[in-house]
């Protein structure tokens, strides 16, 4: 998902289901100096998506009684 994130910036958010941001980010990545900026922030989002997703398991583990 890196790779995709990084090549095609703006389908990493269409495959999140983050349209909007997707078109946003496409209309970035139409300008070669838009790209680099475009892919940075591609996978800035899915590395802070992977950390909300780890950060609600462990608090949702930490609320069952005996665990």
């Amino acid at each position: 998902m890196i790779l995709i994130a990084v090549l095609f910036p703006w389908l990493s958010f269409f495959l999140r289901g983050k349209i909007l941001i997707g078109f946003i980010c496409l209309i970035l990545q139409f300008t070669l100096i838009g790209w680099l900026p475009a892919a940075i922030w591609a996978v800035a989002s899915r590395i802070d998506g992977k950390n909300k997703n780890r950060i609600r398991r462990l608090e949702r583990q930490m609320q069952r009684p005996g665990a």
